[in-house]
Formats: C-alpha cells, sequence, structure tokens
C-alpha cells in the first residue's frame, strides 16, 4: 500500500479553497408537486445572507453569497453590499434568470422575435449593473432556451442568435469582470436543449474571448458521463470558470453535493488539483448549487462545503510521485492502488484538529445543532412571506 503525504502538508492549499454559497439555497424548494416551507425560513435576500454568513462562521469555507436575479433583486445594491460585508462575507456571481418570465415560452436569448431578444439581453444589462454595485466578477447564464418537437425552429438559427446575443452581452462587461455560460443536457425543453453540452458552451464562449468561460454543473449530464474528463479538457483548454456543485441519482437531483457518490466527487477534485485548479492564480471558482427540499437548509449547506473540503483533502493526499512511476511503467493495478489509497483515508479527524487550531468548530454539524441558532430563527422570523423559487 503507498503512504499518502502527511495532512500537514496539505494544509496550506486547503486555506485557500472557498466555495460559493446559493442565495436561492435557502429559500423554499421542492419538486414539480409541492414546495415545502419549513420554520425560520428566509424572508427575504438580506435573511438568506445571514443563513450564508452562519455557513461560513461555522465553516470558514463559504466567504461569498452568489445572487439570482430577479429573485435577490433589493432597491439598493450598495447597502446590500454592506450588510454582507457587515456579516463577514462578500457578494458574488449574477445570476441572470430568463427563465420564468411569460415572454419567454419559446426562448430568450434565442427568441425568433427580436424584441423579446432585447428584452433578455437588457436582463443581463441590468445585472451587470448590478455587479457594479456589489463588486461581482462573474455573470453566469443559464439558459431554458429549447424546443419540444422536431421542426418546431430552425436549430441552426438558434444558435446563430445566441451567439449574436451573447456577443453583445460580453462586449458590456468590464475589463475585470467575466461571462461563464452553463450547460444542462435537458430540462425543460426535451427535444433539444440551446445549450446541452460542454462543447457547445466552449464553441459560444471561445467565440466570444478570454473572459468568456464554461460553468459545469455535476448535474447536468446524462448517466454515465466521465465528468472528470470534461473538467480535464475545459481546464486543459483554459476555459472552465466555474463549479456548480451538486448530486444527482437520477437526473438533476441538486441534493446536497456528494450524497449520491462520493468517488466521483473525489475523482472530480482529483482532476482540478492535478490541472492547478487550486492553485493561487486559478479562475476556477467553486460554487454549491442546490435547493433542499425535505431538509433544513443551513445544515444542509454545512453539510455540503463540509463534503466538498474532505474530498479535496483525499484529492490533494494522493501521492503524485507514485502514480506517476505507476503511470509510467504501465502498472495498471498500481496506479488504480495509489489513487484508492488516498480516496479511502479518513481525513475527518486531521481536519476537526485543523479547524479547531484556525478558530473553527471542530465539527461543524453538532456545533451547529448545539447552538439553537436553527430554533431562534424560527422564533423570530414569524410572519411575511417566506422566500423561495420567484
Amino acid at each position: 500500500m503507498t503512504v499518502p503525504h502527511r495532512f500537514d502538508e496539505i494544509t496550506e492549499t486547503l486555506a485557500r479553497q472557498s466555495i460559493e454559497l446559493p442565495s436561492w439555497a435557502f429559500g423554499n424548494s421542492g419538486t414539480r408537486f409541492k414546495v415545502f416551507g419549513t420554520p425560520g425560513t428566509p424572508r427575504d435576500t438580506h435573511e438568506k445572507i445571514a443563513d450564508a454568513a452562519k455557513v461560513h462562521e461555522m465553516t470558514g469555507l463559504a466567504p461569498s453569497v452568489a445572487l439570482h436575479i430577479p429573485w435577490d433583486d433589493v432597491e439598493d445594491f450598495t447597502e446590500l453590499k454592506a450588510h454582507a460585508e457587515n456579516l463577514g462575507v462578500e457578494l458574488g456571481t449574477i445570476n441572470a434568470n430568463t427563465f420564468q418570465d411569460e415572454d419567454y415560452k419559446f426562448g430568450s436569448l434565442t427568441h425568433s422575435d427580436p424584441a423579446i431578444r432585447r428584452k433578455a439581453i437588457d436582463h443581463h444589462f441590468r445585472c451587470i449593473e448590478i455587479m457594479h454595485a456589489t463588486g461581482s466578477t462573474d455573470l453566469k447564464i443559464w439558459l431554458a432556451d429549447g424546443t419540444n418537437y422536431p421542426g418546431q425552429d430552425s436549430l441552426r438559427a438558434r444558435q446563430d442568435r445566441l451567439a449574436a446575443s451573447l456577443a453583445e452581452i460580453y462586449e458590456r462587461l468590464d475589463a475585470h469582470q467575466r461571462l461563464v455560460l452553463e450547460y444542462k443536457f435537458f430540462e425543460p425543453a426535451f427535444y433539444h436543449t440551446d445549450v446541452p453540452d460542454w462543447g457547445t458552451s466552449y464553441a459560444q464562449v471561445s467565440a466570444l474571448g478570454d473572459r468568456a468561460l464554461t460553468c459545469l454543473d455535476t448535474g447536468h449530464h446524462a448517466p454515465g458521463t466521465n465528468i472528470e474528463f470534461i473538467v480535464m479538457q475545459l481546464m486543459r483548454l483554459g476555459k472552465l470558470g466555474s463549479f456548480d456543485f451538486n448530486s444527482r441519482f437520477y437526473a438533476d437531483d441538486d441534493l446536497i453535493v456528494g450524497a449520491a457518490d462520493p468517488f466521483q466527487l473525489f475523482r472530480i477534485l482529483y482532476e482540478v488539483i492535478a490541472n492547478g485548479g487550486l492553485d493561487e492564480d486559478s479562475p476556477v471558482r467553486f460554487m454549491l448549487d442546490q435547493c433542499h427540499n425535505i431538509e433544513e437548509k443551513i445544515p444542509g449547506q454545512i453539510r455540503s462545503v463540509l463534503n466538498v473540503q474532505e474530498m479535496t483533502a483525499r484529492a490533494l493526499l494522493v501521492d503524485r510521485a507514485a502514480l506517476d512511476k505507476a503511470q509510467a511503467e504501465h502498472d495498471v493495478l498500481g496506479a488504480n492502488e495509489v489513487l484508492m489509497d488516498a480516496f479511502q483515508t479518513d481525513v475527518r479527524p486531521a481536519l476537526a484538529q485543523w479547524r479547531a487550531s484556525r478558530g473553527l468548530p471542530e465539527e461543524p454539524m453538532r456545533a451547529y445543532a448545539e447552538s439553537g441558532h436553527q430554533r431562534h430563527l424560527a422564533e423570530q422570523r414569524v410572519g411575511g412571506a417566506q422566500a423561495g423559487w420567484g
């Protein structure tokens, strides 16, 4: 059995890791059949940010919060930025929503009607204005655009319209801002989706420029897809901008990352590390994209960031010299054993001690449960409409 590197040799890299939280993870969510409410759910964006700040307080892993527009629209984003900073976090990625407006029934940035495309583009312009106010550097675009039936629309024309729309949005960005295009192979369009895979996203962003990149959502692939290969390829091409981490049993479940396949998460993070994704100058940003349907939101986010941290630690413990040697000698089983040794290493005790050395709870899940904070939220947040999708 190979001997992994000592834990204290990886803590400097671990300390650089940050995982952005999605504001919408703290609102109510559910399935097509039911959205479940829970006591203490935030009623506005300010309360969502407060909940995200609590996750960072318990873990030291989540210093920024992504916003979703118009879900998180407020009158004064400068004030919202100050509110976040007072709580010890900052505002991060701005996600543009063009999938809940009646006008976008047949598409947004790909719509055949120039007036509707104009409306969708202008919404992204508004998101860029919000980025100026919040200090955000990433504009993330996910489109529900697509068709349900063969012949419904021209596949080529939709790609051409998408390219023109994205070019106009990209042109509006400042020099320090990035456009990150997400992909998803189905849902809600079932015959074809306009950005269904990493290749389409790559083709579109490559035509825009260096500050246009691809977002990889770990739940957005067909069963059996080798996601870590896509990670490697996009990093090799310099076009992986960000992750949306979640877990999937069947499709895009948006469940807690690592719940379905921890080994897959390990393999993904190994490729991230091997390709420089945790280097100090890395352009790759980690984010969660999850919805907590039946579990409490804050503990769900704490569990999620800890899962990513744990698998990152295991991936950092891969004996790279031993792996390089086994690969060079075509030692198939030996190379696999090196990876498996690291994956099967229980890093939880070492992580707990390291957290304590940094002034953090050794066991954040237990510390949060014992804090009574969840009960406090339920008592304080009475009345008003709980936040959710919309």
